[in-house]
């Protein structure tokens, strides 16, 4: 080798060497500046409660819990300081006076009260601890290798980086505040699929509620989570198998983490530091909160209400602990012999099965008889011709519409009574707190019955004072916080020229055009015909409220007209008529963004009517024959609080459609209390017409097509949506197939099911999700 090269390579070797010294140098000096604890070194509770991360952003040391202290890692650079991991998260919480000390041993303990030592981490023979700018607590030996880390053992979150792996699992915490064990666990199983699973149970499919279906992928799959908020399965080979979300999110001070939350779905949370914002689900396992298994505890049962979770206890039964449905339901009657009991149907719900007898029987009565006559048996399920005999508790309860499952509760046939003694008598300690119950409560009516008089008296005079200028003849001059005009019916029959003019009919009688204002404005006046004839009083307040209520898409009430039995309305006029005018005419038939911009304003008017206005009112007439058209094509709802006006044998005739379906909502024909979820299917109905330029029920068609919510799920299920717009115009699928799933939603048979009007809006602007409806035919008997 030639003396040049010979100096070139050393000059090589002497430059490789000087970095390593230096890289080996810096590294030890990133390690000492994150290793900023070391043995010996203590925390308390009330004074240098936390190591904090180098970025300020997370904290290992004492957090509130409770009327304690608990330890943990929390995001300190957040006012949530949101816990992310929980040491001994089952031990009860400690008081003030204990301390976490990283031992000289090199053990992580906990020291409490009596010398009493929990141990953190097992980290025999450690040099130094670190808090990580990524969330993790590492304890490191004498030439810095991990001895033990926080990622290795998940309580319930995930952060970027960090990794669950194979035959690991997170477990939900009991609440928001008590990060102990709750009742839900998400498994990163050997065999490659994620699953979720109610605590205490086999890692079997029938106690799943949630897969990734991944299984067969290969060994040691890990859940992953990056800095972007990609959540996503790896096998051991590097291979993305599966992506839960996407990942791309926004990463500039933003953070993410992924959380199995305390109602038992795992969530994809993201969080903008610099805004101080609330978190956001950027992602759940489940939309619905009635998916996980166990959420409402033994005995008791989850029912849907637009994808909340509403818990019901099993009839007989009452809450074991009030606001705490994990604790489940028990008995609110004493057990009495075999023989003196009844049984109660509970249809539509599915639980899980433990029978220890089945029997195959001709019917649902012979399976409740079945279970009446066997003191064994608690409860018994139907279904198939298969009667399940079960003994209490049942758990897993959940209302499922489409599951014909049937479930029979032996219940007492006696009310709960007081105890007695053998005898029958009362016994003497509860006759003595019968006479105190006694005294208390007769002493609590006799001063509610003198506040009542105090005010009925003000009220009294309130009234007085406030009608005294009502008349007799009935010409009322309001007060000025009404602000409808009083007309006369001379002045009315003067502006529409002796009513001459008729522009419609509705519910509630026909509508004339007229002017006021020396014929510069145009009014439409409504004559009702068939209302209650209640006092001038009370009209007076209907007419209030209505006329309070103001929203551009409700058409406006400007005044009134009463006199004994006949009531005139004057409205704004609506130049362009109503929405079937338009929408069943062919050629007036608006194009796809000009309907989904009515559906919107109708939902919007509705919207104010049941959540916004100053008292809250249920339409009960939603249809398009209600809904106005004004010169600039914007629509407004008519006839709102008038339901309260007509008579009783109206009630159930809103609709012109009688013996047929059409908006009327199911729970009219079953006698329930009417609620705004009436107005929801009304809307669902409306939604459906908007989108098919057709009326609810026409009898000139097929008799699969005739009635629109059933032909809309046909279509539906079939994925051939293309036949609901016949050859009208070119719309975008995925557009229709929202606004068929949103319409179908609304039309459900259960009231419960549908969703509200908000969340109706936010589906229609495409801000939340819309998950796949069941069949708007689906029966559920009311329990």
């Amino acid at each position: 080798m030639k003396s040049g090269e010979k100096q070139k390579l050393q000059r090589d070797m002497d430059f490789i060497t000087l970095f390593l010294v230096v890289s080996v140098f810096f590294t030890a000096s990133a390690k000492q500046m994150e290793s900023n604890v070391s043995r010996g070194s203590s925390l308390t509770p009330t004074t240098n409660s936390t190591w904090l991360s180098h970025s300020g952003l997370y904290a290992f040391g004492f957090y509130k819990r409770g009327n304690g202290y608990a330890v943990g890692i929390f995001i300190a650079g957040i006012p949530e300081k949101t816990v992310v991991w929980t040491a001994n998260r089952d031990d009860p919480p400690v008081s003030s006076n204990a301390t976490l000390r990283f031992a000289s041993d090199g053990r992580l303990v906990l020291e409490l009260a009596q010398e009493q030592v929990a141990v953190v981490a097992d980290s025999s023979g450690s040099a130094s601890a670190s808090m990580l700018n990524s969330g993790n607590f590492v304890i490191y030996s004498s030439n810095q290798g991990i001895i033990w880390q926080s990622f290795e053992y998940p309580t319930d979150t995930i952060l970027p980086s960090q990794r669950l792996l194979a035959g690991n699992e997170l477990f939900s915490s009991i609440s928001d505040t008590d990060h102990s064990r709750g009742i839900c666990r998400l498994k990163m199983q050997n065999d490659g699929n994620l699953v979720q699973y109610p605590v205490d149970t086999p890692d079997t499919a029938p106690y799943s509620y949630y897969s990734s279906w991944t299984d067969g992928s290969g060994d040691n799959v890990t859940l992953n989570l990056d800095a972007d908020g990609h959540l996503y399965l790896l096998n051991d080979t590097g291979i993305n198998i599966k992506n839960l979300t996407d990942g791309g999110y926004p990463t500039e001070e933003t953070i993410y983490l992924a959380r199995l939350d305390a109602d038992g779905i795992f969530r994809l949370y993201s969080h903008n530091l610099k805004q101080n914002g609330n978190w956001s689900i950027v992602w759940p396992s489940s939309p619905d909160e009635c998916n996980p298994k166990g959420r409402c505890g033994l005995n008791g049962f989850c029912i849907s209400n637009d994808l909340k979770a509403v818990c019901v206890c099993l009839p007989g039964y009452k809450m074991v602990q009030q606001g705490n449905w994990t604790a489940g339901c028990e008995r609110n009657f004493t057990a009495e012999s075999c023989e003196n009991k009844n049984m109660q149907e509970v249809p539509n719900t599915i639980w899980e099965d433990v029978s220890y007898s089945v029997l195959s029987v001709p019917s649902k009565d012979s399976c409740k008889q079945a279970c009446l006559e066997d003191c064994n048996c608690e409860a018994a399920l139907f279904k198939d011709r298969l009667c399940r005999k079960q003994r209490l508790p049942l758990r897993y309860g959940r209302r499922q519409l489409t599951d014909s499952n049937i479930a029979f509760i032996k219940v007492s046939t006696s009310t709960p009574s007081a105890p007695t003694t053998q005898n029958g008598n009362m016994p003497k300690e509860n006759k003595k707190k019968v006479r105190v119950y006694i005294l208390i409560i007769s002493a609590s009516i006799g001063v509610l019955g003198c506040m009542m008089l105090v005010i009925s008296g003000i009220v009294l005079y309130k009234n007085h004072f406030r009608y005294s200028k009502i008349s007799c003849n009935g010409t009322v001059e309001l007060s000025d916080d009404f602000a409808l005009r009083s007309f006369t019916y001379s002045e009315l029959e003067q502006v529409t020229d002796g009513f001459r003019e008729e522009v419609g009919r509705g519910s509630f009688g026909a509508v004339y055009k007229g002017a006021i204002s020396n014929g510069q404005k145009i009014v439409a006046i409504k004559r009702l015909e068939k209302v209650l004839a209640e006092g001038e009083r009370e009209f007076q307040t209907e007419m209030k409220v209505i006329g309070r209520t103001h929203h551009r898409n409700l058409v406006r009430l400007l005044g009134y007209y009463h006199d004994g039995n006949h009531r005139l309305l004057v409205y704004e006029y609506m130049s362009n008529g109503s929405l079937a005018d338009i929408l069943f005419t062919p050629e007036k038939q608006p194009c796809w963004n000009e309907r989904m911009g009515i559906a919107r304003n109708v939902a919007r008017g509705i919207l104010y009517l049941h959540e916004e206005c100053e008292q809250q009112i249920i339409h009960c007439d939603i249809k398009p024959q209600n809904i106005l058209m004004d010169e600039y094509g914007c629509a407004k709802i008519s006839d709102f609080g008038l339901a309260k006006l007509l008579k009783q044998d109206q009630t159930k005739t809103f609709t012109g459609i009688r013996g047929t379906k059409g908006y009327v909502a199911p729970e009219w024909h079953r006698k329930l209390p009417i609620t705004v979820k009436a107005d929801v299917y009304s809307y669902g109905i409306l939604l459906l017409e908007i989108i098919c330029c057709r009326k609810c029920v026409d009898w000139n068609l097929t008799e699969e097509e005739a009635v629109l919510e059933e032909w809309a799920y046909h279509c539906f299920e079939a994925r051939d949506l293309a036949k609901l717009l016949g050859d009208k115009e070119e719309v975008d699928k995925k557009q229709v197939e929202r606004m068929v799933k949103l319409g179908l939603w609304c039309v459900q048979y259960e009231p419960a099911l549908r969703p509200s009007m908000n969340k109706v809006m936010l589906m229609l602007e495409g801000t939340v999700n819309i998950p796949i409806p069941p069949s708007p035919n689906s029966f559920l008997s009311a329990i």
